[in-house]
This record gives C-alpha cells, structure tokens and sequence, in this order.
C-alpha cells in the first residue's frame, strides 16, 4: 500500500487528460463550422489551390535512398554517442568503433556497387560484332 499515493496522482493525470482533450473536441464541434461549400472542402496550401492530384507515383529508387539515409543517418548517432564516451569506452571500444565504421564502409561500397544510389537510365550494353564483316 506504499504505492497507491503515486497511483492517484497517474489517474487523476490521466483523468485531466482526458477531460482537456473532451473539451477540446467539444468546443471545435460547438464552435466549428457549419457550412459545406465547394471551396471549403478544396485542398488549400501555400496560397495557391491545386492544378493535379497530389498523389504523385515516385520511382522506387526515391524509396531507396531515403531508406539509406535513414539507416546511415542513425548510424551517426552511434558514432556520436561514441565520440562522447571515446575516453571511459578505451581502446576496446575504439577498436569497436573501428570495426563498425568499416562494417558501415563495406555496405556503402556494396550499395554502390550494385548500383543502389543510381537514379538516371540504366545503360544499355550494346553486343560487339564478332569480327569486322559486317553482315
């Protein structure tokens, strides 16, 4: 029973929460509009209405790299929590790091490698002629 104090005190926050956010959506259906115009349901951004449908289709490699962006972007994270603790963590953790960079290296050159950060044509191998005839 030592904890039921601190108990109260996370359902009457809660209870609060739940209250605010019922007056919220209260008050904006109480004050909101009323109205179902055609210029009030059109999509309005920038100051200018739209000219095409936003549904855009993107070519998969746009997906791609974004992907590897944000892999590689969170790996910076682990080198920057490193770069804080390079003294406590030793050698042991310098070598650990080193070995990580090049885990991380060794990906980006496989990446490109295969051709993942390509975006233009794919290019087109042309066969060459078996001997010079021309036939």
């Amino acid at each position: 029973m030592g904890n039921a104090p601190h108990i109260w005190f996370l359902v009457v926050y809660f209870a609060a929460v739940l209250a605010l956010v019922a007056v919220m959506i209260g008050a904006s259906f109480v004050l909101g509009q009323r109205h179902m115009a055609r210029s009030t349901v059109l999509p309005f951004e920038s100051g200018m209405l739209p000219v095409a449908d936003a549904r855009l289709r993107f070519p998969i490699q746009f997906y791609l790299v974004a992907m590897l962006f944000v892999i590689f972007d969170l790996e910076s994270v682990f080198i920057y929590a490193w770069a804080i603790a390079i003294r406590p963590s030793g050698w042991n953790g310098y070598l650990a790091m080193l070995g990580f960079i090049g885990l991380l290296l060794a990906a980006l050159a496989y990446l490109w490698r295969i051709g993942a950060l390509e975006w233009g044509p794919i290019p087109r191998v042309l066969p060459l002629p078996r001997s010079g005839k021309v036939s």
